[in-house]
């Protein structure tokens, strides 16, 4: 029996216990159910990397707006279904400030999370044409997005663009859009979970095939700005935060507060829909709801039948923090720049013990330091890997759950610990004894 930091036989026992046929197909909520239970079980310290959840304070100046607004009895009234019209105004002075885009502020729709404004952006594209019934997700991405898609009984179908990125990525979006059944492209910039960046040349190629196929995009931008090779955090200079905005009329942007402003806990984001496709009324919605816009189903229809609107004091703390850097009072991409340089830490203790990056280049550079890195161990399927690293308290969660077709985990920053660097690299040097490296 091996020697392991966490109680081999304890391990063993646990992992089984919730009957996996695949351990790499666990969900995010399981494998931290099965850690958190193994540290109480074992009284063992865990490293956790499984979740993507902020590590950082909420930005003082969200917390403050929120907490006035409470004073002043918001919590009282419903919120206007469309949203405060300062959190309007402030969104797409923020959009304009951080990628150059216009986008009315009536077109800026505050949501519970950006979770809830996939769901609605998914459901509300998938009824504008009867023909277009399915989603077509840029791999890999943040599961439960394809979990949303299985709960409203669309399809979906993906590809790995592991092997297609740059003028490739032309070749299979034709494959896919040519055969007429697409409504809507979704995918996320910097990329959860390989942490690459889609390029301006990328995202010109993805809004020319979706215009040339009257496909929606829906760019989900939960790690805004987080590409730290690139200064991307002075309003109104440039470079800009890449967006398909720039190349296609018709897009949904989901701008998250969990991750730049580590606002998760109050579920806010806003989604914008681009002008011409909130004006645009199509015929699956006309036939389905008798009239409206894509954008006045999207709120006055789904987004009010889901949720009846969105926390009314997350709003005015959303709509302060989108000012405040909008101003340039905050400089919210200096804050979180702590994610790079844990991760720079990361990859050099895994390095030093066998274990190589994934998705290792963005193209001809070297992948960006960020929220997430994805790793592997020669032999080792990425199952397996993920399965013999609970034994020695390090939990992440297998690519294959991202729509990945490599073998790997991916691997979060935002919960370690700065005491839990030497700890990795007393518990990989053990992990690396008990398991010889074989050829990559």
């Amino acid at each position: 029996m091996k020697q392991t930091p966490v109680d081999y036989q304890t391990t063993k026992r646990v992992i089984e216990s919730y009957n996996l046929n695949d351990f790499g197909r666990a969900t995010i909520r399981e494998v931290v159910a099965i850690a958190e239970q193994l540290e109480k079980e074992t009284g063992t310290e865990f490293i956790h990397m499984e979740m993507g959840v902020p590590g950082l304070k909420p930005a003082q100046v969200g917390t403050d707006a929120e907490i006035r607004a409470l004073q002043n009895g918001v919590a009282a009234i419903y919120p206007n279904i469309n949203g405060i019209s300062e959190l309007k105004e402030e969104a797409s002075r923020f959009v304009k400030a951080f990628i150059n885009t216009d986008v009315a502020p009536e077109h800026c729709v505050p949501v519970t999370g950006s979770m809830q404004g996939t769901f609605t952006s998914f459901l509300t594209c998938g009824q504008c044409d009867p023909l277009k019934d399915a989603i077509l997700f840029i791999d890999p991405g943040f599961p439960v997005q394809k979990q949303q898609i299985l709960v409203m009984g669309y399809k979906y179908v993906s590809f790995d663009v592991y092997e297609y990125r740059g003028e490739k990525l032309r070749q299979i979006l034709e494959e896919y859009l040519s055969k007429g059944n697409i409504a809507a492209i979704i995918y996320s910039n910097p990329n959860n979970p390989a942490w690459f960046c889609l390029t301006d040349g990328e995202l010109q190629i993805i809004g020319a095939t979706a215009t040339k196929y009257d496909t929606i995009v829906i760019e989900d931008l939960a790690y805004f700005a987080m590409d730290f090779r690139k200064d991307l955090g002075k309003p109104f200079v440039p470079p800009y935060q890449p967006s398909v905005s720039h190349y296609t009329d018709y897009y949904v942007m989901q701008i998250s507060g969990s991750k730049i402003f580590s606002y998760a806990g109050q579920r806010i984001a806003v989604a914008a829909i681009s002008d011409k496709l909130y004006d645009r009324a199509y015929e699956g919605l006309t036939r389905r709801y008798g009239g409206g816009t894509f954008g006045t189903v999207y709120v006055h229809r789904v987004l009010y039948a889901l949720s009846s609107g969105t926390s009314h004091s997350a709003q005015h703390a959303l709509a302060a923090m989108f000012k405040a850097a909008s101003d340039g009072k905050f400089d919210f991409v200096e804050q979180i720049k702590e994610y790079g340089k844990r991760a720079e830490k990361l990859k050099q203790i895994f390095r030093k013990h066998g274990f190589y990056i994934v998705y290792e280049n963005d193209l001809d550079a070297p992948i960006a330091d960020g929220f997430y890195f994805t790793i592997s161990y020669p032999g080792m399927t990425g199952s397996r890997l993920m399965e013999e690293l609970m034994y020695y308290g390090v939990s992440a969660i297998s690519l294959s759950t991202t729509g990945s077709q490599q073998q790997g985990l991916r691997a979060c920053t935002s919960f370690i610990k700065s005491n839990q660097y030497d700890l990795l690299d007393e518990r990989l040097t053990l992990f690396e004894t008990n398991n010889p490296r074989q050829e990559k």
